[in-house]
């Protein structure tokens, strides 16, 4: 069922993936309606504590709670109401822009009526609307990027976990992505974005920096990210 608001918190999560300790004890929560980011550098722990998140992955150690308002809900029930953009997007290179809307249209099992306003509203904030026709293969980076991000909003989730999703794009297409995001933080969607870039971190609401699969420290980014940036012990 959609619903319009969640929250995830996060109790005591241990991961190990072959060898390595990815995700080490980590606990947190990502408050409803809140643009957080997850700060680290490669290797970190980042993608493993979203894929755990959306159950792609399963915890050898602790907890995952959703919640609708505070109260507790099952991931079964909420599933649909959250999206995520994984580093690699899985686009068709043949397809364009339209034909990939249709395409998750028919995935998501959209009512015509609604996706119809949905994709005009989507084109127009990506101002993709003039490139409706050209193939996904054919787009620069930053329109791809936003293809793949209109993709996962086509079915207004109520929240939205992006890894990396400004990796290798220019500096102009990560600020109109960052447009983007702040233009869906105003509608109450909960933002999960992960990045190593510092210049990001100062732009959420709440940072969780991890290294080496550890929590070492979480706030606000005015309280946070000068401890780090002060520090030789954290680089990225």
């Amino acid at each position: 069922m959609l619903v319009n608001s969640i929250g995830i918190k996060v109790s005591n999560i241990k991961k190990k993936l072959g060898p390595n300790q990815a995700l080490n004890d980590i606990s947190t929560h990502f408050e409803e309606g809140l643009l957080h980011g997850i700060i680290g550098p490669e290797g970190a722990g980042k993608t493993t504590l979203l894929r755990t998140i959306l159950s792609l992955l399963t915890p050898d150690k602790g907890s995952i709670e959703f919640t609708n308002h505070g109260n507790i809900i099952a991931y079964k029930d909420i599933r649909t109401s959250i999206a995520y953009m994984p580093q690699q997007q899985s686009l068709y290179a043949d397809l364009s822009i339209s034909e990939h809307l249709d395409f998750f249209r028919d995935l998501y099992q959209i009512p015509e009526d609604v996706y119809l306003k949905r994709r005009e509203e989507l084109l127009h904030i990506t101002r993709l609307d003039k490139f409706i026709d050209r193939p996904a293969g054919k787009l620069s980076g930053g329109m791809y990027k936003k293809l793949g991000l209109m993709c996962a909003l086509l079915q207004s989730p109520s929240a939205i976990l992006l890894d990396e999703p400004t990796n290798g794009v220019d500096p102009i297409s990560r600020r109109e992505f960052w447009d983007l995001l702040y233009r869906l933080s105003k509608e109450n969607i909960l933002i999960i974005f992960a990045t190593a870039y510092m210049d990001e971190a100062e732009r959420c609401d709440r940072v969780h920096i991890l290294s080496s699969g550890s929590l070492i420290a979480e706030g606000t980014p005015r309280g946070v990210l000068p401890l780090f940036q002060e520090s030789c012990r954290f680089k990225f």
